[in-house]
């Protein structure tokens, strides 16, 4: 069945409370101007990306503030919504970078903690926040279903590690989604580059969801949300500011791409003889 997606590339400015009011009322917006089956929103999308912040907007899933609001939203619109991410704290005290995702039911379907922790500083020196100091990395990927379509999540530095993707198209997903903030300089570099690819080599959807630009920031997101088709054509992008863009993805062409270039009925696996 065809889908439509909304991803909502908010401005992460104010207070969590908000921070949240503004994502509702964007939830609420995107649903009744174009009707979307699924609404995604950003990487950190109740708190700015700094490490003081994220600290402390840390909460537990599903009691938390964060994951009632958009619990009500989902059931409120009539939508399924993937909470882009938050920090989660476990029973145990730790923290993650965890996706969510809501159905029109209210019903948490997916919780998605972010496997590869991103310490980047090709931007930044010292990097604005080491994640691998402050989170606990997750260990399963995840996948979900709207109605027919399986889809598989992952977080911003998931998206460079190829690996991921490959293991969610054998799974049999047809949309990949990955909730990021990625700052300019190397969102310039590599945005369009790697979402295009892993549409293109694993030939389905991949949809990237950042927060809008605020040069205040520590750091600066690159904004440019996008949806990739199997060609590795960019099917919609965004500019920097905070905006909405709708793509209404036709997974019949999953099909038309796999026959004529048929490269995933090709693969070999090759064993290292070393």
């Amino acid at each position: 069945m065809p889908l439509r997606v909304a991803l909502l590339q908010q401005v992460i400015t104010g207070t969590k409370v908000q921070i949240l009011q503004n994502a509702v009322k964007q939830i609420q917006s995107a649903v009744s101007q174009h009707q979307p089956n699924l609404v995604i929103l950003p990487e950190s999308f109740n708190c700015p990306y700094d490490e003081e912040a994220l600290r402390a907007s840390a909460e537990e899933i599903p009691s938390g503030t964060t994951s009632v609001a958009l619990r009500q939203a989902a059931i409120d619109c009539g939508v399924f919504i993937v909470g882009g991410s938050i920090v989660e704290r476990s029973s145990s005290g730790q923290l993650h970078n965890t996706c969510t995702v809501w159905s029109p039911r209210g019903q948490l379907v997916a919780k998605y903690r972010k496997i590869h922790l991103g310490d980047s500083n090709a931007s930044v020196e010292p990097a604005t926040v080491n994640e691998s100091a402050l989170f606990t990395a997750g260990d399963q990927p995840v996948t979900f279903n709207v109605g027919s379509v399986k889809i598989g999540l992952g977080i911003c530095w998931d998206m460079r590690f190829p690996e991921l993707a490959a293991a969610y198209r054998r799974q049999g997903c047809q949309l990949l989604i990955y909730p990021s903030l990625c700052d300019v300089r190397t969102g310039g570099m590599h945005w369009e580059l790697i979402a295009s690819s892993l549409a293109l080599n694993n030939q389905l959807f991949v949809a990237f969801c950042s927060p809008a630009r605020d040069e205040k920031a520590k750091l600066v997101a690159f904004g440019h949300s996008l949806v990739a088709d199997p060609w590795g054509e960019i099917c919609v992008e965004a500019g920097e500011q905070q905006e909405v863009v709708v793509a209404d993805l036709n997974f019949a062409l999953i099909e038309e791409v796999g026959m004529k270039i048929p490269v995933l009925k090709q693969q070999k696996s090759f064993l290292d003889e070393s």
